[in-house]
């Protein structure tokens, strides 16, 4: 074999950079001959070692990194790809090498190369908005570049308007903190001290940015002398056909066991982000147009496979935000996206066990054709188009996917969840200094054909919401509440999961800011199901100044004494409520997820007892008769999707969207 044999496709695509490799193509060409055999131990001793290199790169950053963002709420994550770039590595999404590449030939990299960026524009797509800092370290063999080690995580603050860099009512970049495009932060193991100091005369948090840059610069180069002593165990050959072997092995799984899934057809739904901090909130669509194709045609160029085919069309998506909504998705073909949405097409598995044995690397590239509208929409921004609240988009587009899959599958999706927004608080400490706190808050997932939805569950893996021990003894404020948010969850057979209740009291006055969405528009429901609870923060919940906060705020004042209450979203409902189980319903009342009244008015079960007394139950007979008498959902009457009241008041009056019915 011969470890310099790639596809021919991949080596005429056009345009090429310095680097020698296209500046934009869907897939990277193979590192062998097609039909190169290799050792099957081999690949599953190779693809172990990837996973093991991954997780000890970012167990290193954990334990190395000083802010709470990265050290505590573990919102980065690292990626290890090949030479030509593809990702080999699934148990999480990451950035890209591409604009590595781009900009800096890989004939010119050395060992001991640190490459930095953060540069939305500049990313390729893989980075979303500024405070996304990503390193990439070249691998090395008997002198030349085999591999590389990626990680890239959400920093405190890199500059710009407000506090954390994510000013909510952004109309440019320029607002959103210092962009940097490729560079060489490290030339051969010496750090650039100057690039450095910039950053951090930059940041208002210089410390942990300094702090955070050395460990994700240490543990990514010390992830690449790992895998070096792979490619020196066994060769540069063997790996590299291991590397083919890996990749082709998703595609075939994914082809055979999630594609077969979707019949041939065209598919078309929506959903929509509600507001962008600048403009009234109003209805900013993401759209999918889904096509299966089962027997598409070889397309060489784009390093497409004949057979099973994905084509996701985003055509109707709204016009690019004046606010920071905006996502770049449109580079290398939306290569990033691809990898970003695939997750959601593994509740096609036949079993949630299998489901969960699925990565997603590189090798699911092949089977996704995307088309983008024009420049100039959510998707396709022109810069200087802000993007720091681009998650209202990216996360929109996991639940479009979810629904135009649902549509085509009789339902056998999960309904909606919302995972990520971002809260928190600044000010001066009681010793008089500056501090921010800011926190990534999860929320239920949605209901499943065949299980409730997860209570506060968050989309970025290993993620988690800050330690009451650690915020109380660093920042002025007590933590007098942090639970289950009952009744957020949407109501179903299957019931959606709940969000989060977390009461702060502050210490000292302070500013709390939050970049959030879901607030007026809820997580959908499908097949019956109703959407959940929405976003939603008061400031004072009971006291003299009661006031609720809109869900992008930037420097919202509180009071010494005052309690600020967050509650966010939860999952929405599967199927419809008054065919679940009252037992179970009766048990979500004990659990406290479910109110008494909601018992009643959602699912039509008659409670008898109490919680308090330890016998509380249902009379069955008045159940039945309660139900009875309560329209059952329809498939040939109603919508399929329950988008929840918020999406009247964005609709002029209308309770669903044409898309919503089958």
């Amino acid at each position: 074999m011969s470890s310099s044999a790639v596809d021919p496709a991949y080596v005429t695509a056009r345009p090429v950079n310095p680097a020698g490799l296209p500046t934009s193509y869907e897939h990277g060409g193979r590192l062998t001959a097609e039909g190169t055999t290799v050792d099957p131990i081999l690949v599953e001793i190779v693809q172990g070692t990837l996973a093991s290199v991954e997780m000890e790169v970012e167990t290193a950053i954990g334990r190395t990194s000083r802010s709470p963002m990265i050290r505590d709420a573990h919102d980065f994550r690292a990626g290890i790809h090949d030479r030509q770039l593809r990702k080999l590595t699934g148990r999480s999404y990451s950035a890209l090498v591409h604009p590595i590449v781009r900009d800096y030939p890989i004939a010119e990299m050395r060992e001991g190369d640190v490459f930095f960026h953060n540069d939305v524009y500049e990313s390729e797509g893989g980075i979303g908005h500024l405070p996304d800092l990503c390193v990439t370290v070249p691998v090395f063999h008997d002198g030349q570049v085999v591999a590389f080690v990626q990680a890239f995580g959400h920093h405190d603050d890199i500059g710009g308007a407000v506090p954390g860099s994510m000013p909510s009512n952004a109309t440019t970049v320029y607002e959103e903190g210092l962009a940097v495009p490729p560079i060489k932060l490290w030339d051969q193991g010496v750090p650039n001290r100057s690039a450095l100091r910039i950053m951090t005369r930059n940041s208002r948090m210089p410390d942990s940015l300094a702090a955070d840059l050395d460990a994700e610069c240490s543990a990514c180069l010390m992830g690449a002398r790992r895998l070096g002593e792979l490619f020196e165990r066994y060769g540069r050959d063997s790996i590299e056909a291991a590397f083919d072997a890996i990749l082709d092995a998703t595609t075939e799984t994914y082809r055979r066991e999630i594609l077969s899934k979707i019949p041939d057809g065209t598919y078309v739904w929506e959903d929509y982000a509600e507001h962008d901090g600048v403009d009234e909130p109003q209805l900013h669509t993401q759209r999918i147009t889904l096509t299966k194709v089962s027997d598409a045609p070889a397309d060489p160029e784009h390093g497409r496979p004949a057979g099973p085919r994905l084509i996701i069309d985003f055509t109707g998506t709204s016009a690019q935000a004046k606010g920071p909504i905006n996502h770049c998705g449109d580079y290398v073909g939306g290569n990033f996206l691809k990898k970003w949405l695939a997750p959601i097409l593994r509740n096609l598995a036949d079993t949630p066990e299998r489901m969960a044995e699925l990565d997603v690397n590189e090798g699911i590239v092949p089977l996704i054709e995307m088309r983008f509208p024009k420049k100039g929409t959510l998707l396709t921004p022109i810069h200087p188009a802000p993007t720091n609240a681009r998650t209202f988009v990216i996360l929109r587009l996991l639940g479009v996917l979810a629904g135009v899959v649902a549509k085509a599958v009789d339902g056998r999706m999960p309904a909606d969840q919302e995972t990520i927004r971002y809260t928190g608080v600044y000010g001066k400490d009681l010793d008089g200094n500056d501090y921010l706190m800011r926190e990534v808050l999860g929320g239920g997932s949605g209901g499943r054909y065949y299980a409730d939805g997860e209570d506060t569950i968050h989309v970025v893996p290993d993620s988690r919401n800050l330690p009451t021990e650690f915020t109380e003894s660093r920042f002025p404020f007590i933590v007098e509440r942090l639970g289950l948010a009952q009744d957020s969850g949407g109501a179903g057979q299957y019931r959606g999961g709940l969000g989060y209740e977390k009461h702060i009291r502050m210490l000292k006055d302070a500013h709390f800011m939050s970049i959030a969405d879901r607030s007026i528009l809820a997580c959908w429901g499908v097949r019956g199901g109703k959407a959940g609870s929405p976003f939603q923060v008061v400031i004072d919940p009971g006291g003299p100044d009661e006031r609720e906060v809109d869900a992008l705020a930037d420097a919202e004042g509180i009071k010494a004494g005052q309690v600020v209450r967050i509650r966010t979203t939860g999952g929405g409902g599967w199927g419809d409520p008054l065919a679940r189980d009252p037992e179970l319903v009766v048990r979500d009342v004990v659990w406290r997820k479910v109110s008494a009244e909601a018992a009643l008015r959602d699912y039509g079960v008659v409670l008898t007892g109490s919680t308090e007394a330890g016998d509380l139950g249902f009379d069955a007979d008045a159940t039945t008769a309660e139900r009875s008498g309560r329209a059952a959902w329809s498939r040939d009457e109603d919508p399929f999707f329950d988008r929840g009241p918020g999406y009247a008041a964005l609709a002029d009056g209308a309770d669903s969207a044409d898309v919503d019915r089958i």
